[in-house]
């Protein structure tokens, strides 16, 4: 196997290792309690109205539920040509921020392969971010999305992993902007990793979310990023999200639909918990 193949990382901790119950998992998250209550019937050619997707990249017990409520409206939409997944450094790799080129990614659903195209684009409009496939191999926040594009998309999925260390509003408009302009001839969807507030009561976490989801919802990049710095809210992927906003206003976005919010609480209750989002953003 080629070294350019990424093996999964956090199977059998995040998700389930053996294809058959992973696809199990999967399902379960979208017929759950906290999931949309059915499985995705995905369109070959849908309105194609949806630019973006933010979701969460907790283990599938915790976040999968609301992460499928993402994926519904994705296959109900139509299928993309190309997916970006962008995620956040969690420092686990020596590197700070990369784009895999070439290659592909593996779950225990098969083999993804990188859409070499789409990739070099955006790695020759931010030359701060490596190449270097091992960068990517300890991040979980893109390989948790995998296996959800893999049951929509089944063997037509191609994508691009984008991994971004810096979350200020600068980072998130050179990544934005890379987005936009490598996928502007392209029918892509980019899907932005992120849980949101960190390890605190139900209720704190609530309320600091709902502040940044009113700036999500307001298509307000800056806002969010303002709002999360002032207010030390600790949502890890704010710059994936603000990069995923500014690349969609630029392609005509005009609103965002959130779809679920849960907080690890729902599933297991603690005196501490994190908090998950799935939404959409459309043409």
């Amino acid at each position: 196997m080629s070294a350019d193949i990424r093996r999964p990382s956090v199977a059998g901790q995040f998700y389930p290792a053996s294809r058959t119950e992973l696809i199990d998992q999967i399902e379960q998250c979208f017929l759950g309690d906290l999931g949309p209550g059915a499985l995705p019937q995905p369109k070959e050619h849908g309105p194609r109205q949806i630019l973006g997707v933010i979701s969460p990249h907790a283990g599938y017990v915790f976040s999968g539920a609301t992460a499928s409520h993402g994926y519904l409206a994705l296959a109900e939409d139509g299928l993309s040509s190309v997916v970006v997944v962008v995620g956040v450094n969690h420092g686990r790799g020596g590197f700070a921020s990369a784009v895999q080129t070439s290659g592909a990614w593996q779950t225990p659903l098969g083999e993804v392969p990188i859409d070499e195209e789409v990739a070099g684009k955006i790695a020759a409009a931010l030359p701060g971010f490596v190449t270097d496939p091992r960068a990517l191999v300890a991040e979980h926040s893109i390989e948790v999305q995998l296996p959800f594009l893999q049951y929509v998309y089944e063997e037509s999925l191609i994508f691009v992993p984008v991994m971004m260390a810096a979350q200020d509003i600068g980072a998130a408009r050179a990544v934005g902007n890379a987005l936009f302009a490598a996928l502007d001839e392209r029918d892509g969807v980019v899907v932005a990793s992120s849980d949101m507030t960190h390890y605190e009561s139900a209720e704190s976490a609530r309320r600091k979310d709902h502040v940044l989801i009113e700036r999500i919802e307001a298509l307000d990049a800056e806002g969010l990023i303002s709002q999360r710095d002032s207010r030390a809210i600790s949502m890890c992927g704010a710059g994936p999200v603000a990069a995923a906003i500014i690349a969609a206003k630029q392609a005509g976005a005009a609103r965002v639909d959130s779809l679920a919010y849960s907080t690890s609480g729902d599933v297991m209750p603690a005196s501490e918990v994190v908090g998950y989002y799935s939404a959409v953003i459309c043409r």
